[in-house]
């Protein structure tokens, strides 16, 4: 139950921040945002490292592949994502932008059975057929 309350803060918080940087986004140009956007992330993460320095020591002994996979998904997610949202956040209406862009979980689902190995449900295809309905309806 532990991690469903993590989520659901994740949530809050999430759909929070579009408004945020949507507000932010409406007199500079998308990377000007991203840049910002990035210190944030970067003072962020030095307050929380200042707090928890045994999670520093580990990720600095982590082995090459798992600082790979770790390292591209930052770079992925936190500057190729981001700039790509940024974009669509300044041109478009937020009320379409966050839930279309919010079906990264349909991605998600396709690339786990292909190269993790996961199962196909019927409740996994349930919530993948709404998936798709809501990007048909906001399209």
């Amino acid at each position: 139950m532990k991690a469903f309350y993590f989520a659901i803060m994740t949530a809050l918080i999430w759909g929070i921040v579009p408004v945020l940087e949507k507000l932010g986004l409406a007199r500079i140009a998308p990377f000007a945002g991203l840049l910002i956007r990035s210190c944030g992330v970067m003072i962020g993460a030095v307050i929380v490292a200042t707090f928890n320095n045994n999670a520093l020591r580990i990720a600095l002994k982590s082995d090459p592949k798992t600082l790979f996979f770790l390292f591209a998904g930052g770079l992925l997610a936190s500057v190729v994502g981001q700039l790509f949202f940024y974009h669509a956040l300044k041109s478009g209406e937020i009320s379409k932008v966050v839930p279309i862009a919010g079906t990264y979980p349909l991605v998600s689902f396709v690339l786990g059975i292909i190269f993790l190995g996961e199962s196909i449900t019927g409740v996994k295809l349930t919530g993948v057929s709404f998936v798709l309905l809501g990007l048909f309806l906001l399209r």
